[in-house]
């Protein structure tokens, strides 16, 4: 057992004090908010890390933005490769949302971009939709507070989930493409098409990749990031799946918790100790910490035992050494879609009529590894199409061994359909659909403009993935 010492609790809370003060400085503005595409070193196990990050005006990874504040920003690319941002979860113009050439260029090393839009609240965040760039964690939070936010007597604590290798994201992705990455995989006791050592069959495809490190805000379970909390008091934890390629079940341990929000909007709270997060979804935890201690929250690598995570401390608590590698591997993600089943919707989308069902099917395989959606890779793909206004219902059906993230732009949906259940469930921008199993979402088509629906593990969308929700004036 060890304990932290005061200087690295003192360190820790004016970290956490700074982060909790910066709203106020948000608050005062005047001129559009500075958002730098830079390099920047980590120290991982020990080990200095040079990777790419988004940089808000304080210098710190990520923005956040007052109830009612515009999305007003100076995006200034520092690295030394073009690059565009896109802003996961927000509906701004077209011409805003950061696909590289549809419809803007990217941005050339050292060019600037400003973007203004009413941002819509909650938890979202922003990344590269270059697959490499996000691989190489160009990525950050993106959190747009409510006016309840403000009010309500509790502390806001940011998780941000990603994954890291030492090895150069395009290396990374070179060996996921050729099958090599798949070579003597054996992490949590489990290999591909192998088995646990308990003797129970294993899916073969939850992870195609074994990364270095799984970090939380940066940093890992050997070093991680204390936050100081007031004994009893209530916590907001905002959870970020900003991993490249890897689904994360959040754990709070002793202490009894509360899913109020999915993909920034709000659902009917559910209780549970164990939450889950596939790429690029978030999860809004309510917990109500006891008297004083220290509370690990802990994110569990499907089907694997590596995890990372950072823990609550009351003032002067005693901070148990936390393994890196759990005693026994983490169960796949929802794979029966009990989770997103048990979500509801606090604001669901207006009852109407349904203008326009379509089938997406979602195909692929590991060997090649290709991955396809209606058959087609995104260099020969077909648009989904839609007209501005409709009330469209997407089926996702996915007939391979591997799950999928699914992620519309330019829209929010509500899961009405999974496992065969129809429900009214979580509005959402990125549904898991498992292997196998198919998931249907509605929505309102907006603006008349090409907008990317695409898997969010990124080696998928780099594989092909992706297609165009092609909305056109009526």
């Amino acid at each position: 057992m060890t304990q932290i010492s005061r200087r690295g609790f003192l360190a820790a809370s004016a970290a956490m004090a700074a982060t909790l003060s910066m709203p106020g400085a948000v608050r005062a503005q005047n001129a559009p908010l500075a958002l730098r595409a830079a390099s920047r070193t980590l120290d991982i196990d020990g080990r200095a890390a040079t990777v790419m990050g988004l940089l808000g005006p304080d210098g710190r990874p990520g923005l956040t933005l007052d109830p009612g504040q515009r999305f007003a920003v100076r995006l200034e690319n520092q690295l030394d490769v073009e690059t565009l941002i896109h802003w996961h979860g927000q509906i701004p113009p077209n011409a805003q949302d950061g696909i590289p050439h549809l419809p803007m260029p990217p941005l050339a090393p050292g060019e600037s971009r400003g973007y203004d839009f009413a941002p819509l609240a909650g938890t979202h965040w922003m990344h590269s939709h270059i697959p490499t760039q996000e691989l190489g964690m160009l990525a950050a939070p993106l959190i747009v507070r409510r006016a309840e936010d403000l009010a309500a007597d509790r502390q806001e604590v940011v998780l941000f989930l990603q994954d890291f290798s030492f090895t150069s994201p395009e290396e990374v992705m070179e060996r996921i493409v050729s099958g090599t990455a798949m070579q003597g995989m054996d992490h949590g006791g489990m290999g591909h098409g192998g088995m646990d050592h308990g003797g129970m069959a294993m899916t073969a495809d939850l992870n195609d990749y074994d990364f270095d490190a799984y970090l939380a805000n940066d940093r890992t379970l050997s070093d991680p990031e204390v936050v100081q909390v007031e004994p009893g008091g209530r916590i907001l934890l905002r959870v970020i799946n900003a991993a490249a390629a890897t689904s994360f079940w959040i754990e709070t341990g002793a202490v009894e918790a509360r899913l109020v929000a999915v993909d920034g909007h709000a659902v009917q709270p559910v209780a549970g100790r164990r939450f889950g997060a596939a790429m690029a979804q978030r999860l809004d935890i309510e917990v109500d910490l006891p008297s004083g201690g220290a509370f690990p929250i802990l994110a569990l690598r499907e089907g694997a035992r590596e995890r990372t995570g950072i823990v609550l401390a009351s003032f002067g608590a005693v901070i148990d050494k936390i393994p890196g590698i759990a005693p026994t591997a983490a169960p796949a993600f929802d794979l029966d879609m009990a989770q997103e089943r048990s979500l509801c919707a606090v604001e669901p989308l207006p009852e109407r009529a349904v203008d326009r069902r379509q089938m997406v099917m979602l195909g692929g395989q590991m060997q090649p590894y290709v991955w396809t959606i209606d058959g087609k890779l995104w260099s020969e793909h077909q648009p989904v199409p839609a007209i501005s206004g409709e009330r469209v219902e997407l089926t996702f059906h996915n007939m391979s061994p591997m799950g999928h993230p699914m992620h519309l732009h330019g829209h929010v949906f509500q899961v009405v359909e999974a496992a065969g259940q129809r429900f009214s469930g979580a509005v959402r921008d990125t549904v898991y659909v498992p292997p196998m199993a198919s998931v249907t979402v509605a929505l309102d088509a907006g603006e008349a403009a090409r907008w990317m629906l695409h898997c969010h593990q990124m080696p998928h969308l780099a594989s092909g993935m992706m297609t165009e929700f092609a909305v056109t004036a009526g």
